[in-house]
């Protein structure tokens, strides 16, 4: 059972970096397994399809997300930190894989969902199970900004699913151009939706 999870995590790790590195349709399942180091008949004993294995992966990397969006999101900071915090951790995070790939990578989830919403039911429901959980997030914060005064609408949850698109469209536009001077717009564009001012990091 050891042998069989190990594969299986293998598998699910080496599917998310390749689809995103790449993309769904670039790669077979015998570029994941030579990836993973996993025979072909050890896939299919984990996975039926590459749909599946992709499904599965973006399950997994959402779930190690989620402790990092948990303590992002704290009630116990205040909720415009909340949002610059998010906005910087996203640049942080497209840096790091620009600086390690030559190009930027965009948002994987997008990248997958724009790719095959129109041909794999699965995956377009998956992707928007993970868009609407980011969106919760941000309508948490926006929630307890407009209680402490702010951030000023009357309703929170549209204004959160207008700043999560506005996340998407700088995303998608940076990977497009493979500017990564794009991705600076993040934070000033999400602080002139929400009407608020949203301090630069310190640099480090």
């Amino acid at each position: 059972m050891r042998r069989e999870g190990d594969t299986r995590q293998k598998l699910l790790s080496t599917a998310i970096q390749l689809i995103w590195e790449n993309s769904y349709g670039s790669i077979s399942v015998d570029d994941i397994c030579e990836r993973a180091g996993v025979n072909k008949g050890s896939f299919y004993y984990a996975f039926k399809t590459k749909s599946d294995l992709a499904i599965a992966a973006y399950d997994e990397f959402s779930k190690n997300k989620r402790p990092i969006m948990d303590r992002i999101f704290s009630s116990q900071e205040p909720p415009i930190v909340r949002l610059g915090s998010y906005c910087d951790k996203i640049v942080n995070d497209q840096m790091a894989k620009y600086q390690s790939f030559g190009r930027v990578l965009g948002c994987p989830f997008v990248s997958v969902g724009c790719e095959l919403s129109t041909r794999d039911e699965g995956i377009r429901r998956k992707m928007e199970e993970i868009a609407d959980q980011a969106v919760r997030y941000l309508t948490g914060a926006i929630r307890d900004a407009v209680a402490e005064g702010s951030i000023r609408t009357e309703d929170p949850a549209q204004l959160a699913k207008e700043a999560y698109y506005f996340v998407v469209g700088v995303l998608t536009q940076a990977k497009i151009q493979n500017d990564p001077e794009t991705l600076k717009r993040l934070k000033p564009g999400m602080a002139k939706i929400l009407g608020i001012r949203l301090e630069e990091p310190i640099p480090v």
